[in-house]
């Protein structure tokens, strides 16, 4: 028998995102969580208690990018990370100067403005960084403009 080292768990969790599409461990963002809250980027969970008009900084795995045709140009987004869902909003003109990042992101940071209308919360983004360098081999495509 060859002796080969176990597989880390992000070698874990890339196999279980290549054969099935998801992972029964834990959140490939909860592998990246000490380096975002270095760089000052809250978990969903913590965006969804922040108050009305706060400035946060988020990331998250892009899981849909919906452009319905009544919405006049904005885009938005959801991402996902290991607390949960945060719902993103992109303006044409921020969509315009950041199409790079709106498109091809597979995980992104969004700093914005929360919005709250009673328990619907959303991030109304001003600016994009493209993070997905970060995710290595990992294979998690997103649902597009359905």
């Amino acid at each position: 028998m060859p002796d080969l080292a176990p597989p880390t768990e992000g070698q874990d969790i890339v196999a279980d995102y290549a054969s099935l599409g998801l992972t029964l461990g834990r959140h490939p963002v909860a592998l990246l969580r000490r380096r975002l809250k270095q760089h000052g980027m809250v978990t969903a969970a913590e965006l969804h208690l922040r108050r009305q008009g706060s400035m946060v900084r988020a990331a998250g795995l892009v899981t849909c990018r919906q452009r319905p045709d009544t919405a006049s140009g904005v885009i938005f987004v959801t991402l996902e990370d290991e607390t949960g869902y945060i719902n993103v909003v992109l303006w044409r003109n921020l969509v315009e100067r950041q199409r790079r990042e709106v498109l091809e992101a597979r995980l992104l940071e969004v700093k914005g403005v929360i919005e709250r209308d009673g328990e619907v919360v959303h991030l109304v983004a001003r600016h994009l960084v493209d993070h997905s360098a970060l995710l290595g081999a990992l294979s998690a495509p997103s649902r597009d403009f359905h």
